[in-house]
Parts: C-alpha cells; structure tokens; sequence
C-alpha cells in the first residue's frame, strides 16, 4: 500500500537507459522503483560523507 506521506517523483527517460534500469533491478532482486531509490540514496551517502550531513527540515504542507 502507497505512503500517502511519500512524494511522488516522475522522471522521463529514453527506452535504453529505461531497458539498462530493469535489467540491473531484475539481476539486483529489486523492482526498478527499488533500483532507483537505492541508487539515490547511495549517491547522498557519498555526497554526506564528502560534504557533511544534510539536514532535514520539512516544509509544512499547505
């Protein structure tokens, strides 16, 4: 069941970079969505830990 807190993010991408996504989801065991979520939160761990932690402050909705 969908988090209704999560954000929704959609992304455009041509049809190989979108083949080459699934084909290293499905060898992984993840979903594409998984893939990608783990691929992002990689790329902050490195960037947190080159440039220091990222502070979280949320925004109140409207």
């Amino acid at each position: 069941m969908r988090n209704k807190n999560n954000k929704h993010l959609g992304i455009e991408i041509d049809p190989e970079l979108h083949y080459k996504l699934h084909y290293i989801s499905k060898y992984e065991g993840r979903s594409a969505n998984g893939e990608i979520l783990y691929l992002i939160r990689c790329a902050i761990r490195d960037f947190e830990a080159k440039e220091g932690v990222i502070e979280y402050t949320p925004k109140e909705e409207k």
